[in-house]
């Protein structure tokens, strides 16, 4: 027994005297905690915004905007006299519904003509297109039965069976890039991004830890210290692996019959700054920290509550600015927004602009970094063997 606790001891000691151990023991559970938490904290989303297409722009129309603007779920971000441009608009807020008013919808209306709200639905995020939807379809039901109970009331009819007369507004509900309501097309590319960071990312912080840790990074200098041939050299072989990760990925995409429509020249682009990015940020940890396992505990940290911070499923504007923040600085938010207005929403190249910049900067950032810390491990090893050198000579 004595010598049992005596062990025991030994191991508490050994783990406390683990700073990255203990970091990741006892911090990354109040960490995860701490950010999931905040993410899902509301419970529901709310204030999601929609367009409106007025074509009427009549009293009545004006109460419908203002009910939708009264509602928890959502609010009016914007509202156009004809859908020439509604689409734009649509992915420039990123609001899930277009609402459009007909032309002499009031008037149809109180002479009790046929008439129909459409709802032209983005289902490329099956939560936020759902919640907004219904919001929108429970504003127009109330305005119609408001409407119709007055109506019969006039007419002399009790409110009580007035209020059990009223029919809502027949709604026409038109679903945009139906695609991803399944929830395979949906989820599936988001994951397998996600486990491509994931291990780029991994896979990049052995790259120069491993030579320190095992010693041979005088060796690796002693054939070229070339700063910049030195990085492309660790990178090149995953960039190139890359290539055939993102053809098994298309495989998935045949197999489970969900054909990508891609516009390959932006998301190329995006792809690449993606790439790159995720590869500094493994390169410059593996810089960082000489140990192997701690460079790999650290990005784990990392990279594991990336596809939640990224807003792919639970849109940013839910969230804490402060953890908004923090999910900017993951390459994979930007990727995926890129992912989700280029391919599943078939937007422009102008609406994933600010993401692809993003990814651009924290590559040159990252790459700079790199560039300026191994530079000066290769100077230091260089003057080390200079002396060497010398007295061979």
């Amino acid at each position: 027994m004595r010598t049992f606790v005596s062990l025991l001891k030994r191991e508490f000691r050994l783990f406390f005297q683990n700073k990255v151990l203990l970091m990741l023991f006892v911090g990354a559970p109040i960490l995860y905690g701490v950010l999931i938490g905040a993410v899902y904290q509301k419970g529901k989303v709310t204030h999601l915004p929609i367009i409106v297409v007025d074509q009427d722009r009549s009293p009545l129309s004006k109460q419908l905007i203002t009910m939708f603007n009264e509602s928890e779920v959502i609010y009016v971000a914007a509202v156009l006299p004809d859908a020439f441009n509604a689409k734009q608009e649509a992915l420039k807020h990123e609001a899930t519904v277009v609402v459009q008013i007909p032309k002499n919808f009031d008037s149809d209306v109180n002479y009790n003509h046929s008439t129909e709200l459409t709802l032209f639905v983005n289902a490329a995020n099956t939560l936020t297109s759902n919640y907004a939807s219904m919001a929108a379809n429970v504003c127009a039901a109330t305005l119609k039965a408001g409407i119709q109970i007055k109506a019969q009331q006039k007419k002399g009819v009790p409110g009580y069976v007035a209020n059990q007369q009223y029919e809502p507004f027949k709604t026409t509900i038109i679903k945009q890039h139906i695609k991803s309501g399944n929830y395979l097309y949906f989820m599936l590319p988001g994951v397998l991004l996600t486990v491509l960071q994931q291990v780029m990312m991994l896979a990049l912080a052995l790259s120069f830890a491993s030579e320190f840790e095992k010693g041979t990074f005088k060796e690796l200098v002693s054939k070229s210290s070339n700063v910049l041939l030195l990085i492309l050299v660790k990178i090149a072989p995953f960039l190139i692996m890359s290539v055939g990760i993102y053809f098994l990925y298309y495989g998935f995409s045949l197999f489970y019959r969900m054909p990508l429509e891609i516009p390959i020249g932006p998301f190329l682009l995006g792809t690449i700054f993606f790439l790159l990015a995720v590869s500094f940020i493994g390169i410059l940890v593996s810089i960082i920290i000489p140990s192997q396992l701690k460079a790999t505990e650290i990005l784990m940290v990392i990279a594991t509550p990336s596809f939640i911070l990224s807003g792919f499923t639970w849109p940013l504007s839910q969230m804490p600015d402060w953890v908004v923040y923090i999910s900017k600085l993951i390459p994979l938010t930007h990727y995926l927004e890129i992912f989700r207005v280029l391919v599943i929403e078939q937007g422009a190249v102008a609406n994933v602009k600010s993401s692809i910049l993003a990814l651009a900067l924290t590559t040159v950032v990252c790459f700079i970094l790199s560039f300026v810390l191994l530079y000066l491990k290769v100077r230091k090893i260089k003057k080390e063997n200079a002396p060497v050198v010398k007295e061979i000579e």
